[in-house]
């Protein structure tokens, strides 16, 4: 049985994260740290002038359980960097520099760059052409379907990569690390010019995993974080 919390609503002020209660009363911590997490990335964050603020008392209501394991989940939450808290004023959702997100993503680079390495040497055609599949829509390069449909389709692709590389550490050193990213991604993906240029992007890839040519898969995994970096760099004044 599945205990992932359908997210319904967000607010983007203090005490308005709408979070369903929880129907089964074991593992209080980990199903509101789950609950929670998912909500937290569910935000348009960077799309927000303000920090959202976190209440307590209010989520425990939400979910239907006392304010200790919601704050025992935020707690967990603030180690991994999701929110913070300020004392006297609350807990926020944590908003990144524009330093922070670009090296983020430059260990990003590394990590699925490996991973197309691994790629072509291990997976087998069947499993790198479900990756062919997630684009049958998009193979002129242009956008058929709604932006929110291909950011979700963006976000599977990259994690797809990391996955399919078969290996263990490196699927449990990107996990946070992506978690953090897919809000950024899911910013940036309809600014300028960037939607087509990630389907171009992917399709080579996708080419380069089929031919098992690990140089060139390794290098334009590489070159297409990077490049996300560079956006950020020159364009995300947001996060300044």
């Amino acid at each position: 049985m599945s205990f992932e919390t359908p997210i319904r609503r967000v607010s983007t002020g203090a005490s308005k994260l709408a979070v369903a209660p929880l129907e089964d009363t074991s593992t209080f911590k980990n199903r509101a740290y789950s609950a929670l997490k998912e909500v937290i990335v569910s935000l348009n964050i960077y799309d927000q002038p303000h920090e959202v603020r976190l209440d307590e008392r209010q989520l425990a209501q939400s979910l239907g359980v006392s304010r200790t394991p919601v704050r025992e989940a935020m707690a967990q939450l603030e180690r991994e960097g999701f929110v913070h808290s300020v004392p006297r004023r609350g807990i926020y959702v944590v908003r990144k520099t524009k330093r922070e997100v670009i090296e983020m993503i430059q260990v990003w680079a590394a990590l699925e760059s490996l991973a197309a390495r691994l790629i072509t040497q291990q997976s087998t055609d069947e499993e790198i052409g479900r990756l062919r599949e997630m684009f049958t829509t998009f193979e002129d390069g242009r956008l058929h379907a709604k932006l929110d449909e291909y950011s979700e389709i963006n976000i599977e692709f990259h994690q797809a990569i990391i996955a399919m590389g078969g290996n263990g550490i490196l699927v449990g050193l990107a996990e946070n690390l992506f978690t953090h990213m897919r809000m950024i991604r899911r910013k940036t993906i309809g600014e300028k010019d960037r939607v087509e240029r990630s389907i171009e992007d992917h399709l080579a890839i996708i080419q380069a995993l089929e031919a098992r040519d690990t140089e060139r898969a390794e290098l334009l995994v590489r070159n297409h974080a990077l490049g996300l970096a560079e956006h950020v760099a020159r364009n995300a004044n947001y996060l300044d």
